[in-house]
């Protein structure tokens, strides 16, 4: 993969930690030079020790039009982008009926997935690859993530049509839907260290491989979709979940 795929420059919100650092990492990895949006630092410090001035840190909030257009400015100085992935999102408990749940996830998960690619439409390259990132609880059920799970059936929607519309332009736009993976966003859901436990054995017994993912085996996934490797792939949502939804 590294030896076939060499953007240029990268654009990565929700960069800080989890499926998003580790998607920096990898394009990094690659040789591109990255602009990576996130409201904290995180573990991108590490990496821009690593890689000095080819990572880009924006503090910034993906659901703020200022920041967005911070985020924009910074990447026309750099060149036209080349791989584009809208990763930032959260995920709450909340009763299936509670609309401002709702409206608080879809401004993350949803809005600021479409505001990004939206303000940074105009820089990307004539090749470009765009990802935005679902979830696979699309085809199944989880009690208390109705408003995470619509706020993510929506963005997939709105993904097939924009793959329409990008196409002309010489813009590929797909989604990867994450099954269950080992990253911070569990640990924001307001559940105690019991019942996060309970959760996960239940899941596991869900999963083939009885463990959940990587955030590498998601990012690896990813890159394929952002890499001339998959330029033939257009409006696909591609579930990595170690077999959950098959049972």
């Amino acid at each position: 993969m590294h030896n076939e795929f060499k953007p240029n420059l990268s654009v990565v919100t929700g960069a800080s930690s989890g499926i998003g650092l580790t998607v920096t990492r990898r394009l990094l990895e690659c040789g591109s030079t990255v602009v990576a949006m996130s409201r904290q630092l995180g573990g991108l410090g590490e990496l821009a020790e690593r890689f000095g001035d080819r990572l880009s840190w924006l503090p910034g909030d993906v659901t703020q039009v200022a920041d967005q257009a911070r985020l924009a400015q910074r990447a026309s100085t750099l060149g036209p982008v080349d791989c584009l992935v809208p990763n930032a999102g959260i995920a709450e408990l909340a009763d299936g009926l509670d609309l401002a749940a709702f409206d608080r996830q879809w401004a993350v998960n949803g809005a600021g997935a479409l505001s990004t690619l939206g303000h940074l439409r105009e820089h990307l390259a004539s090749q470009a690859s765009v990802v935005f990132i679902g979830t696979f609880l699309e085809q199944v059920t989880f009690p208390g993530l109705a408003a995470y799970i619509a706020s993510k059936a929506a963005l997939r929607a709105q993904m097939r049509t924009l793959a329409v519309e990008l196409a002309p332009h010489g813009v590929r736009l797909n989604m990867v839907s994450p099954g269950p993976t080992a990253t911070p966003i569990w640990g924001t859901l307001g559940l105690d260290e019991h019942a996060l436990g309970s959760v996960a054995d239940t899941v596991n017994q869900r999963l083939l491989t009885g463990q959940f993912l990587e955030p590498d085996t998601v990012a690896q996934v990813i890159l394929f979709q952002l890499s001339q490797g998959a330029r033939g792939v257009y409006g696909q949502d591609w579930v990595v979940d170690n077999g959950y939804t098959l049972r």
